[in-house]
């Protein structure tokens, strides 16, 4: 079964969009996907050309694992690598930036609820520059909103790409809330300005508390952290796995000739045998 790596997945939906999409490449009789590893196994003729370009075209990217036409003996003397990289691909890497990004989020979210709602809830003080500028004001908390969304991109070019590919996920739902937010208050931020400029307060008030700023940034931070979670449950998994892994054995000695009735050592017609000890640990293969 040839392995592949794919990227770009974040729920069920997108590794079962996947695996639709590889299944139907002519040579392919078996597809399996696995979000918790982003991994994939194929098994048929296909050419890794053609699997990687069905799944980009899905919207994903994926690059095989490694060479799937090995002797036997470069199996045997590559256990080890392969043993290791297995490892290194089930490293946790995901949570340690989404903390990062939760942090950074939750900075430029904290001073842009200080702003936007702190004042006119809670009657806390703000710096002279801003007390009856509503345009500063605006301004301001669209600032500290494109600083969130850049920080969290990643949810508008994955919820965007599956969007274009016909292939919509939880990142699509995500961005486009937000975006319409955002969108939205940029209007009333610029109808405003235009009602400023002509003097009509009472429109300049009432644009003021059009302003959904905060909602597009505050959906952004609490996806992530979701997706945080959702990363340290899927940690918490692969440590496991490789804990399981570590208990394999490298190697094992192999013995040729029979050693007595009692042991088990020698080669037959039947089957190789290897010298062993009751409860031990053996490596799988021939």
């Amino acid at each position: 079964m040839k392995q592949y790596t794919v990227t770009g997945m974040s729920c069920a939906a997108c590794s079962a969009r996947v695996e639709k999409a590889v299944s139907k490449v002519d040579g392919v009789t078996s597809c399996s996907v696995s979000l918790l590893t982003n991994s994939m196994g194929v098994e048929g003729s296909a050419t890794d050309a053609q699997i990687v370009e069905a799944v980009e075209q899905a919207g994903y990217g994926a690059s095989p694992k490694g060479t799937a036409t090995e002797s036997d003996n470069d199996k045997a003397n590559n256990s080890l690598e392969q043993l290791k990289a297995a490892q290194d691909a089930l490293v946790d890497r995901e949570t340690p930036k989404l903390v990062n990004r939760l942090i950074a989020s939750l900075i430029f979210l904290g001073v842009l609820m200080y702003f936007s709602m702190g004042h006119m809830m809670w009657g806390w003080p703000l710096p002279e520059f801003f007390n009856g500028n509503h345009v500063a004001m605006g301004l301001l908390q669209l600032l500290l909103t494109v600083a969130v969304m850049v920080i969290n991109q990643k949810f508008f070019i994955s919820g965007f790409k599956g969007l274009i590919h016909g292939a919509p996920n939880m990142d699509t739902l995500v961005a486009l809330g937000s975006a319409a937010s955002f969108g939205y208050s940029v209007y009333a931020l610029f109808a405003m300005t235009a009602a400023q400029v002509n003097g009509d307060m009472d429109a300049v008030m009432s644009y003021m508390h059009e302003f959904y700023f905060e909602s597009a940034a505050m959906i952004l931070a609490l996806i992530t952290v979701g997706k945080m979670l959702e990363a340290h449950s899927k940690g918490k998994t692969t440590d496991a796995l490789k804990s399981l892994m570590q208990t394999c054995p490298k190697d094992s000695n192999r013995c040729k000739g029979w050693r007595g009735a009692g042991n088990f050592c020698g080669c037959s017609e039947k089957g190789r045998y290897f010298r062993g000890q009751t409860r031990g640990k053996y490596p799988c293969g021939r």
